[in-house]
């Protein structure tokens, strides 16, 4: 098996979708799957698909396929999904908000303790079952809790001074959804940068060059 800092990130980015995809199958009744039906709904080649999951150990036997309720634990155990890493969110705009409703933070690995902002309009409002700090009120919850990671929905001309802010309460992991890159600042901090306009504008180029064609 390869030394898992070996493994690239385009295989780990990989993961999370076989997971979703393997879930799906077990809440549906299906125990097994062959890695070419997988690759036939995944859209990959069932060639890729071993080499990727051949990166953590062989799952699968030959002439046999995958157990799906074995090989789903496996991802999401690889995935670290049962960490339970304390996580807040800090922006609880229209953005935030819709995050900290429909995302299931519990199933994707963390347990969201805290929302904070800094507006008044927006301190003291329930979203789910966590009302919204002051951010004046981080340093104290970080030093008690200790979250790991830091989800921030603020706009960009905020994100440096509270980066700083939550780098120096101990946070070292961020799921940051403005356009300013922490890690230029901080390289040891891990982070998953989420850039909705990116990913629309890739989805114009791909209509426009459909069109072209």
């Amino acid at each position: 098996m390869a030394k898992r800092e070996n493994i690239s990130m385009s295989v780990i980015r990989r993961l999370p979708r076989y997971y979703r995809f393997l879930r799906q199958l077990r809440e549906t009744g299906v125990t097994r799957i062959s890695s070419t039906e997988l690759s036939v709904k995944l859209g990959l080649t069932a060639s890729q698909i071993r080499q990727d999951l051949n990166c953590f150990g062989g799952f699968g036997q030959q002439g046999y396929g995958y157990i799906v309720d074995q090989l789903c634990l496996e991802i999401g155990n690889i995935l670290g999904l049962k960490g339970g890493y304390k996580a807040i969110l800090v922006g609880a705009g229209n953005l935030g908000q819709a995050i900290a409703s429909h995302m299931n933070f519990t199933e994707d690995g963390f347990e969201l303790a805290g929302i904070f902002d800094s507006s008044p309009f927006k301190i003291g409002n329930r979203i789910g079952n966590l009302e919204v700090s002051d951010t004046s009120e981080l340093e104290a919850f970080c030093a008690e809790q200790k979250p790991t990671m830091a989800a921030l929905c603020v706009p960009r001309e905020a994100v440096e001074k509270l980066s700083d802010q939550l780098y120096q309460l101990g946070i070292r992991s961020f799921w940051n959804f403005s356009h300013y890159d922490i890690s230029v600042k901080y390289p040891d901090v891990i982070v998953e940068n989420v850039h909705l306009n990116d990913s629309l504008m890739t989805l114009c180029y791909r209509i426009h060059n459909a069109k072209e064609s």
